[in-house]
């Protein structure tokens, strides 16, 4: 399957924070993963703790920054896809987790955990 020029960028932005993330000691469990409700970047591992993150990439910051561009909309699909999954992998006892985003303003990461 071709990949776009945009979405070629996106998984250069999403191999930059993994990277990054894996430093930092988090572990990957999996990527670009979709449902009915949207898409989730990267599911890591910290500990105990399950991490949904979301990988933001700007290049300019004509309209705002990277963080800037995730709306509570987007943050509601998030949830969502994230809840689905954790109830197909673990029923209904939902572990412990957070939702994490990786903001790329040029060559900058911001990592910011706990994000909403």
């Amino acid at each position: 399957m071709t990949r776009s020029p945009t979405q070629r960028a996106g998984d250069q932005a999403e191999d930059l924070a993994l990277a990054y993330l894996e430093r930092a000691g988090l572990r990957l469990v999996a990527r670009q993963v979709a449902n009915r409700f949207g898409e989730i970047d990267l599911i890591m591992r910290d500990r105990d703790e399950w991490v949904f993150v979301e990988v933001r990439r700007r290049s300019r910051a004509d309209y705002g920054s990277a963080a800037d561009s995730i709306s509570a909309a987007k943050q509601g699909k998030l949830r969502r896809t994230a809840e689905s999954w954790l109830q197909r992998h673990h029923g209904d006892r939902l572990p412990a987790c957070r939702f994490d985003v990786c903001a790329m303003d040029g060559d900058r990461i911001d990592w910011i955990r706990n994000a909403f």
